[in-house]
């Protein structure tokens, strides 16, 4: 997962991006995971998206179209989609990985990964643990997200006015309980940790070792 956020962001044409989607839809027939709950992730994300590809259309840049004082420029709009197009191939490499992995799975493999840093006294079961709450809560974020724009639709919110500021503003109530709930969800886990007396990773052993194998050393290289 490491090296595939990486390849995102190192590739900087939409002819990369496109191969790498390809990619992943090969993965995902291999695993036979269904398409529609790989890309589950990403519908209640449309407005973070739209939000995202707004800010870069009114940004900088030769102007394509002028819509009363408000310029909209080429140059943000391709911006735009591309950045949005590096979120959503994260979104689905990201639920590839939830769906076929176990949280404890996910933990020893990264864990594994850096242990060498223990030489430098680099905490890297505690850096394993970060890692694989905040892969675990992307779903939940995105369900998260699913349920404040209907309850905000519900109240009578428009997310499809044809004002792109209207339509801007209209994002704040979204994000702003979002953010409310990351830190509410946090507070919770923490307690949830503390309960069952966790202390890091110092003294833990583990039901089963992880070793590199033939066929892990092939995949690693076709990933490189």
């Amino acid at each position: 997962m490491f090296l595939f956020a990486v390849s995102v962001f190192l590739i900087k044409n939409f002819s990369g991006l496109i191969i790498l989607a390809l990619s992943l839809f090969l993965l995902v027939g291999l695993c036979k995971l269904p398409l529609s709950l790989t890309m589950k992730g990403i519908k209640p994300l449309f407005y973070i998206l739209a939000f995202t590809l707004l800010i870069h259309i009114f940004a900088g840049g030769k102007p394509w179209v002028d819509v009363g004082p408000i310029s909209i420029s080429i140059t943000g709009l391709k911006t735009g989609t591309f950045v949005d197009f590096r979120l959503i191939l994260l979104v689905i490499g990201s639920a590839i990985l939830t769906l076929t992995s176990t949280p404890i799975e996910l933990t020893d493999a990264i864990e594994y990964i850096l242990s060498p840093l223990r030489r430098i006294r680099v905490p890297s079961h505690e850096l394993a643990m970060m890692i694989t709450i905040a892969i675990r809560f992307i779903p939940v974020l995105s369900d998260e997200a699913d349920k404040i724009v209907k309850a905000q639709i519900a109240r009578g919110a428009n997310f499809d006015s044809k004002n792109p500021i209207t339509r801007a503003k209209s994002f704040i109530p979204i994000l702003v309980p979002l953010f409310v709930s990351v830190f509410r969800r946090a507070d919770e886990l923490a307690e949830a940790m503390e309960a069952r007396a966790y202390r890091g990773g110092e003294g833990r052993t583990k039901v089963r070792e992880l070793k590199m194998e033939k066929r892990d050393y092939l995949v690693f290289a076709i990933a490189i």
